[in-house]
């Protein structure tokens, strides 16, 4: 297989590249000023806004189009200076589903185009679509602006269909195809690890050279271990905080409630548990902190129904989605943090529980073989078997020492990822774009070449 970049871009000749002004960020189906952990509010949002916020101080305008969900929304919204929140109104503003707004892309894109249209010829620099629905909205916006287009999949549907959790819906074929047009079409496609850049060159046929891996990051300002030696007394307060237990072993789920995320497998695993060693699984508490996404939507009760039918209800605490200080808390909480995935086109959940010094037990899928560093800041575990993973939780919550030891390791690994680093790397990426782009259409001119705009 051909080899996808690094993440920074190629500089070509002696003449620096190009810096972007202003860049317009697609994002359809879920806006960066959701909370993350329930509907379609995840990882990406907080990808979104945390990149944002950088370019922006890095001198890059950022302009984010999102979809209206409800009428009193401010047309606009200012999320940081430097960047601004765009609320295109398309389609009924509740009751539609991510999979119902393939109908409104038209419209949503009429809306984006209607904003650049106000704006002096030439005002946006570059475009970068996230997800594919946002993918397919930058392909035109790109043909009428004529500018770049980088685009982050974040997940690819062929994927998640070839990794599919037991009784999951499969992700359309319209998907597929959208996908394929905008791999197609786009500049530069930005991979969060190399295991999603070789999915994107062998499943979807994506050029090599366009492939550029750049890791998201973790804020290490806000997901901070406990001072050296204060390690119980942070513990013991971030659990009197949330109301959890303040003895014993607690092991958390943080994320959206769907088949995808697999939060039933933790529960499976502390019903292996008991009947392996009730002594110690007497001792542990389970905590579910999300809300019902995606398919799971369909059945919002239905974790809660399964602990209930597996008998260990008593043991497992389901709270909202976090926010603020009390999800860095929640990860402090914990002596670990599970990840039990069918595929994570990253784990940003990891990254962040790792920060604040908790060890990750995490299946050995997609991203999450990169955001965790097996043996050393956590355990990767092959499948979804429940008694695997009761075997592998079982064992870390028995060896306090051998948590303290994955601990370290957690913080120095995290300590490898950050978001300013992000930035800089998708910065580059950027350049590259630009002045590939511009070079092409200075030899179209000379060649005489006619542009024709694409009208939606």
């Amino acid at each position: 297989m051909a080899e996808a970049h690094t993440g920074v871009a190629r500089q070509r000749g002696t003449q620096p590249w190009p810096t972007p002004r202003r860049i317009a960020t697609l994002s359809v189906h879920t806006s960066p000023l959701d909370q993350p952990g329930t509907g379609d509010a995840g990882g990406m949002n907080v990808y979104i806004v945390e990149v944002s916020r950088r370019l922006a101080e890095a001198g890059v305008e950022v302009e984010i189009f999102t979809r209206a969900t409800a009428s009193d929304l401010p047309p606009v919204v200012e999320m940081a200076p430097g960047v601004l929140v765009r609320h295109v109104i398309s389609g009924p503003f509740e009751g539609l589903a991510k999979e119902d707004l393939p109908s409104q892309l038209c419209a949503f894109t009429t809306g984006v185009l209607r904003v650049e249209a106000a704006r002096p010829l030439g005002y946006y620099d570059l475009v970068h679509s996230h997800y594919w629905l946002s993918g397919q909205v930058g392909w035109l916006a790109k043909e009428r602006w004529g500018v770049p287009l980088v685009h982050t999949a974040h997940t690819l549907a062929k994927v998640k269909n070839a990794r599919l959790a037991e009784g999951d819906r499969p992700e359309p074929r319209a998907r597929v195809i959208g996908e394929e047009q905008v791999v197609a079409e786009a500049d530069r496609l930005v991979a969060n690890t190399a295991v999603e850049a070789r999915d994107l060159i062998d499943r979807y046929g994506a050029d090599p050279g366009r492939v550029e891996v750049v890791e998201p990051g973790v804020d290490l300002d806000r997901f901070t271990p406990p001072t050296p030696g204060r390690e119980e007394a942070a513990r013991l307060a971030a659990r009197r905080r949330l109301g959890l237990p303040e003895h014993g072993a607690v092991v958390a789920f943080v994320g959206r409630i769907q088949p995808l995320k697999a939060p039933d497998v933790l529960l499976h695993a502390l019903a292996e548990l008991r009947d392996r060693d009730p002594r110690l699984a007497e001792r542990v508490t389970v905590v579910i902190a999300g809300g019902p996404s995606g398919s799971g939507l369909d059945r919002p009760t239905a974790l809660i129904d399964l602990a209930a039918k597996l008998a260990v209800d008593d043991a497992v605490r389901f709270l909202p989605p976090q926010t603020g200080d009390d999800l860095p808390a929640l990860y402090r909480a914990a002596d670990l943090v599970a990840v039990p995935s069918h595929n994570e086109s990253f784990g940003l959940v990891a990254l962040e529980a790792q920060a604040c010094g908790t060890p990750v037990v995490a299946a050995a899928v997609g991203g999450l073989v990169t955001a965790v560093r097996d043996g050393v800041s956590g355990v990767l575990v092959d499948g979804h078997d429940p008694v695997d993973w009761a075997r592998v939780l079982g064992g870390l919550l028995a060896a306090p020492g051998r948590r303290a030891e994955l601990s370290r390791g957690a913080v120095a690994h995290a300590r490898s990822f950050s978001w300013a680093r992000t930035a800089s790397r998708l910065l580059a990426v950027y350049r590259g774009a630009v002045a590939e782009h511009r070079n092409q259409l200075a030899s179209e001119l000379t060649e005489g070449a006619r542009v024709v705009p694409l009208a939606c």
